[in-house]
This record gives C-alpha cells, sequence and structure tokens, in this order.
C-alpha cells in the first residue's frame, strides 16, 4: 500500500461527522491537516476546507487510498453503495468505522470483503456538542487494540463503552440513540406545565431547563442513586410527594420504558430491512 497521505477520513460531511472533526482535532488526535473528508455537494465540501481546515473531495476512493482509517458518515440509505464503490482499494491495514445506524457489520464485511476490519459505532446527538453517549463494537476481524483506538476517538466527544453483543446496539438505540428526544419531550412537558399554572412562557422555559441540567449534574457528580436523589428532595407529605404521586398514577416509569421497548424494537426491525 503507497504512503497515506491523511490519518483518517470520513465518507459524508454531515453534522456528526463535523462534531467528530472537531472533537479529534480539539483533543489532538489528528491534525486538520491530516483529516480527509468526502461529499457529493461542493457547499459542503468548501464549508470544511474553510471552517474545519481539513482537506475535501468528492471522490470516496481518493479518501480510501488516502487514509487508513475511514468512518462511514454517510446515511443508512446509501451505505452499501458507497461499501460497492470503495470495495476494490480496502486493505487488511484499513479500519473501518461506522456510524450509520442499523448496518450491521456482517453487511458491511460482506460488501467490504474478507480483508475488512470494522467498528461499529452508535453514538448520540449530544456529540454535537461534546457530550455524547457512544457505544462500540467490533466486527469478527476488527482486534482489540481496534477497539481502543474507537473508544479513544469517540471519547474525544463525550463518553464512550464497549459491548460484546451486536445485538445490544438495538437496545442502545432505544436508550441513548433516542434518549435525547425523551429529555426534550420531558422538558416540552415541564415547560407547559409551568405555564399552565400561571409562569411566563421564558420564565417556565428557563426554569426547566436549568432544574434538568442541574439534575443531571447531580447524577453525575455525587455517586448517589437515582433512587436516593428522589429520596432526599421528597419529603412526606410534601410538594414533590404530590407531584410524584400523581406521575406515577398515570404511569410514568410503565411509559418510559414501554418507549424504550417499542424504539428497540424498530431498530431490531431497520437492522433486518
Amino acid at each position: 500500500m503507497s504512503k497515506k497521505t491523511h490519518d483518517i477520513a470520513f465518507l459524508g460531511a454531515g453534522n456528526m461527522a463535523t462534531a467528530l472533526v472537531r472533537g479529534f482535532a480539539a483533543a489532538k488526535l489528528f491534525k486538520p491537516s491530516r483529516i480527509l473528508v468526502t461529499d457529493s455537494e461542493a457547499d459542503k465540501r468548501r464549508v470544511a476546507k474553510r471552517l474545519l481546515k481539513v482537506g475535501a473531495t468528492a471522490e470516496n476512493r481518493e479518501a480510501v487510498r488516502a487514509a487508513r482509517i475511514i468512518v462511514f458518515a454517510v446515511k443508512p440509505q446509501v451505505i452499501d453503495a458507497v461499501m460497492n464503490e470503495i470495495s476494490g482499494d480496502v486493505s487488511p491495514l484499513h479500519l473501518f468505522i461506522s456510524i450509520a445506524a442499523g448496518v450491521t457489520t456482517q453487511r458491511m464485511e460482506a460488501h467490504l470483503g474478507r480483508a475488512a476490519r470494522v467498528i461499529r459505532v452508535m453514538p448520540n446527538t449530544p456529540a454535537l456538542l461534546g457530550r455524547g453517549m457512544s457505544v462500540v463494537v467490533r466486527g469478527r476481524r476488527a482486534s482489540a487494540a481496534h477497539e481502543r483506538l474507537a473508544l479513544r476517538l469517540f471519547r474525544s466527544v463525550g463518553d464512550a463503552i464497549a459491548v460484546k453483543s451486536e445485538t445490544d446496539l438495538d437496545a442502545v438505540t432505544g436508550l441513548s440513540g433516542s434518549g435525547p428526544a425523551y429529555l426534550y419531550l420531558f422538558a416540552e412537558a415541564l415547560i407547559r406545565a409551568g405555564t399552565e399554572v400561571g409562569l411566563p412562557e421564558e420564565t417556565s422555559r428557563r426554569l426547566a431547563l436549568q432544574t434538568i441540567l442541574g439534575a443531571a449534574h447531580m447524577l453525575t457528580e455525587t455517586n448517589e442513586t437515582p433512587q436516593a436523589l428522589r429520596a432526599a428532595v421528597t419529603s412526606p407529605g410534601g410538594t414533590t410527594l404530590a407531584g410524584l404521586t400523581e406521575m406515577q398514577r398515570r404511569q410514568f416509569v410503565e411509559a418510559v420504558v414501554a418507549g424504550v421497548a417499542a424504539a428497540t424494537a424498530r431498530s431490531r426491525e431497520l437492522g433486518r430491512a
């Protein structure tokens, strides 16, 4: 294999790819000049060059020939076509990392060939702010060293863990992949509740969002369980107990569990598509 001109290439230059490029560069994992991105849209390539200071091309095969680490950041609907396009340039020295939802490592290995080393990652959208949660699983031919590299990369945009079984990624998708949307819905509900009990909307919004942020920090920084923290603010006969009792009467917890289960089931369906 010829000498590589770049350390890592992103196939696709959308929001998540941009977040990863920024995270990798900020963590000094790669110099921007050693990062290459591809996209079929000239505007996205120009933006990547101007704002991220990376190389950009319209040619996926050029990117694969230029770098050993290749990140699939394209939509799942087009990934098969992209894999078929680059399959002739795949080498055992390449590591392919995919963030395409629902695309299994087995499917990628089938398209990319026997030489392909594949890591699949399920990130979530807070990675755009460096606050993401990513879960990594390796394909049959990827090594423990490849897994450690992927964890190091994705920890630059939040936190990352590895799982042994790829089937776990459906549950990961249902919990952390879709999870931000559940919190956004809860935030909507809190804001609406505040306005319905008489607060101005902007006041309600400010109270709700800071309350969610503060509670999240309590969960991550006190080492207390959610149950213990909840008990600490729930006095007998008090206002918090009144609110929680009404939520429990309306099966709040059961609704959340059912929502995660439904998202997990849908992820499994998409994986079989």
